[in-house]
C-alpha cells in the first residue's frame, strides 16, 4: 500500500485505524481485523523506513495489535487480560473502541461547525445603564418602556415616510451638539412632544437625539411625563 500521509496527519492511533477502515470501505462491525492490523503495521514500518519519529502511543497500539493478531492466528480464545499490559485486548474491544472514537469524532466535527457559524456572528457587549436609573422621570402611569415603545413607533413612521427615491448624505452629529439643540427648543417652547424632536429620520439622527434625551434626563435637566398608557410623552425643561 502506497501511503501519502504521515503520523502528524492523525490525532492518534485510533484516528489512524478508523482512517484505514474507511479507506478500505469496511463497516466497523464487519471489518477484517487481520487486514486492518496488517495495514496499520505496514504504515508504522513505512514511517520507520523514512526515519520519521513515531509517537510512543502508536507503538503501544502496534504491540497490542500484534498480540491480538497472534491470538487470532493461533485460535486462542479471548480471556481477561491486564489492561495495563495491552491497550486492545480482543477483536470486540478493538471494534468497540473504533465505534466510540467514531462517535467522538462526529460530535467534535459538529461542535467545530457550530463554532465556525458562531464566529460569523458579531455581538455587542452589554453596558451598565445604572447611571441612568436616577433620571428625573415622573413615574406613576409612565415608565421607561413607554419611552422605548415611542422610539419604536418613530422607526415605524420612518419606514412609512421614506420617499421612493432617496439620496444618502452623511452629516456628522454629536450628542453634545444635539443636546444644545434640544435645550434651545425647550427654552423656546418649554414643553414639547417627544416625537416632535425627531425632525429627521436617519438612524444617526434618531440615535443621537435619543441618547441626548437620556443624558439630559440623567442630568436632571428634563421632566418626562405621560398622562395615560399609550398617550403622548412630553418633555419639559426643569426650571
Amino acid at each position: 500500500m502506497d501511503y501519502k500521509f504521515h503520523i502528524n496527519d492523525f490525532d492518534g492511533p485510533l484516528d489512524l485505524l478508523l482512517h484505514l477502515v474507511k479507506q478500505s470501505k469496511m463497516d466497523i462491525e464487519t471489518i477484517n481485523t487481520k487486514e486492518i492490523i496488517d495495514q496499520y503495521l505496514e504504515f508504522i514500518n513505512s514511517m520507520e523506513e523514512l526515519n520519521i519519529n513515531i509517537a510512543s502511543e502508536y507503538l503501544v497500539v502496534a504491540s497490542s495489535l500484534i498480540h491480538l493478531k497472534s491470538k487470532m492466528l493461533l485460535n486462542i480464545p479471548d480471556e481477561e487480560e491486564d489492561p495495563d499490559e495491552y491497550t486492545i485486548t480482543s477483536e470486540t474491544d478493538l471494534k468497540n473502541k473504533l465505534k466510540e472514537y467514531e462517535k467522538y469524532k462526529l460530535i467534535t466535527q459538529s461542535f467545530k461547525e457550530l463554532e465556525e457559524k458562531r464566529g460569523e456572528v458579531f455581538t455587542k457587549l452589554p453596558e451598565n445603564l445604572k447611571e441612568y436609573t436616577n433620571s428625573n422621570v415622573q413615574m406613576g402611569l409612565f415608565n421607561t418602556l413607554d419611552l422605548l415603545n415611542a422610539l419604536k413607533n418613530l422607526y415605524n413612521r420612518q419606514e412609512l415616510a421614506k420617499p421612493l427615491n432617496t439620496k444618502i448624505t452623511h452629516k456628522e452629529l454629536s450628542v453634545d451638539e444635539r443636546t444644545k439643540d434640544i435645550r434651545k427648543i425647550l427654552k423656546e417652547k418649554n414643553k414639547v412632544n417627544f416625537l416632535d424632536l425627531f425632525t429627521e429620520y436617519t438612524n444617526e439622527y434618531i440615535i443621537v437625539t435619543f441618547l441626548s434625551i437620556l443624558v439630559m434626563s440623567k442630568d436632571n435637566e428634563l421632566i418626562i411625563t405621560q398622562e395615560n398608557n399609550f398617550s403622548p410623552i412630553y418633555l419639559e425643561r426643569k426650571i
